[in-house]
């Protein structure tokens, strides 16, 4: 795929950035339809398939009243010109799938950060990153999927932040041996997020980051029952 190629978008919507660092920010969530990682906690399981009979127009995806496989085909300065159009005044957004990091961002990114915006990528680490080199990645690396995939060294080297899905000293310990690589670098942040929102996984999360140092990501917006 070339820079400035469509790109499948599922949904455009304006909401709070919930997680991690950037958790609190005001953002424009842009998911884009495809992935075949495979992750079986995945709450967006809409977005892995992309079949050309879903393809619909622009004004019926922005219009989606439910998850669906539903996507348009849009091309980077169309996504811009969107959210020029319905969001003129946000200024993160948030590029989020299925898996973004199997397409070519750079041209996105190269419009939206024209247009005086920050921008976030959200992916599982099993494909390398095509972006600018100020976009934010957060790698949320995806061990041992069923989808077979590789968590690969690009991508996790070129992170801003690791936030891990954890509820067992399994998933933990999968973490702990992705970091003993040495891919990310020296001061990248470390989250553990509690899968699920369980009790008992945000218990074993907060005991774990007191004791290795690593921080704790809440799904916040979960809690306040926002997208």
């Amino acid at each position: 795929m070339r820079t400035n190629d469509p790109l499948p978008v599922n949904e455009m919507f304006y909401t709070l950035q919930g997680e991690a660092r950037w958790a609190g920010t005001p953002a424009v969530f842009v998911r884009l339809q495809g992935c075949n990682v495979g992750c079986p906690f995945c709450d967006t399981k809409h977005t892995w398939r992309v079949e050309q009979e879903n393809e619909v127009a622009l004004w019926a995806m922005l219009q989606k009243d439910a998850d669906n496989e539903r996507y348009a085909s849009m091309l980077p300065e169309d996504i811009g010109q969107t959210i020029r159009d319905q969001w003129p005044t946000v200024r993160h957004i948030v590029l989020t799938g299925g898996e973004p990091a199997d397409y070519d961002l750079r041209g996105l990114c190269a419009v939206l950060e024209r247009d005086g915006r920050s921008v976030q990528i959200e992916t599982s680490g099993t494909a390398p990153i095509r972006a600018s080199d100020t976009a934010w990645v957060t790698v949320s690396p995806k061990i041992d999927m069923p989808g077979g995939r590789e968590v690969i060294e690009q991508p996790v080297a070129r992170a801003n932040e690791i936030k891990h899905p954890t509820s067992t000293e399994r998933h933990l310990k999968q973490l702990q041996a992705l970091l003993a690589r040495g891919w990310h670098a020296p001061g990248t942040d470390i989250w553990l997020q509690p899968l699920s929102q369980h009790p008992l996984a945000t218990q074993r999360c907060i005991e774990w980051c007191k004791q290795y140092g690593y921080r704790l990501s809440l799904q916040t917006h979960k809690y306040v029952m926002i997208r």
